[in-house]
Parts: structure tokens; sequence; C-alpha cells
């Protein structure tokens, strides 16, 4: 029981909140604009789903910096390494997603079913590059 207690106050701290929360947040905006741009405007899949992408990642990096991880960089030199950093993690998982996309969007699933799964995986993988690679506090 000991054991079930520490796991939760490990999985559920406001770090973790927040970042759900917000991963809530971009995946609404990264799903509806690709929503909106697929089915409604009728745009090609793979273009809406890249622009759906860069929109989200420029509001997860903005709320990841400021509200999940309080990112303490000082200097402009510690900001734009944090940039960079972050940018860095979101390319690998854009090119998941993006080439995940196009490989999936082939199968008889909805578009929208293939885009969903694919946010899972990513936001998954984006907290651990961001709390361990690009917000990273120093002790």
């Amino acid at each position: 029981m000991e054991k079930i207690k520490k796991l939760k106050e490990k999985l559920f701290t406001k770090e973790v909140i927040l970042y759900v929360v917000f991963g809530v947040g971009t995946s609404i905006i990264n799903l509806a604009s690709f929503f909106i741009m697929d089915s409604i405007l009728k745009w090609n899949e793979n273009i809406s789903n890249l622009i759906a992408i860069i929109l989200a990642v420029l509001f997860a990096y903005i709320t990841n910096k400021d509200l999940v991880f309080h990112a303490n960089a000082k200097t402009a030199k510690e900001r734009i390494t944090q940039f960079i950093k972050f940018m860095t993690g979101r390319a690998f998982t854009i090119l998941i997603e993006f080439l995940g996309g196009i490989v999936l969007f082939k199968l008889p699933i909805p578009n929208i079913v293939v885009k969903i799964g694919l946010t899972v995986i990513v936001v998954i993988l984006n907290f651990f590059i961001s709390k361990f690679f690009a917000f990273k506090r120093k002790e």
C-alpha cells in the first residue's frame, strides 16, 4: 500500500497536473486545427497535419516554459539554449508524428482517429523531453 501511495505522489505532482492541463490544450489546438484544415477546408492531410503540429508546438513552448516547468533562464544565452533544446526535442516528436501520419493515414481508419493516437504518443514523449532535457533544472 505504501508503494502505491509513493507512486501516486510522484504521478500527481503540480508539475504533472499542469503538464496534463496544458497538454490537453496543446492537443486541442493540434486536433482542432487539423480537423478544420483536413475536414472543413479539405486541404491535403499532410499539409494540415504539419501546420497543426507547428501551431501546437508554439503554444506548448510558451506554456511549458512559463507555467509548467518554470524555466529560470536568466541570460539571453540560457533562454536561447532552452529554446533550442525544446525545439530539438519537438523536432524529434514532430518527425515521429508527421511520418506516422504519412504511413497511417493510408489505413482504412478515419484520419482523426490516427491523429489522436499519434498525439497521445507524442504528448508522453514530450513530457520527458521537456522535463529532463529542455527545461532541466540545475541543482
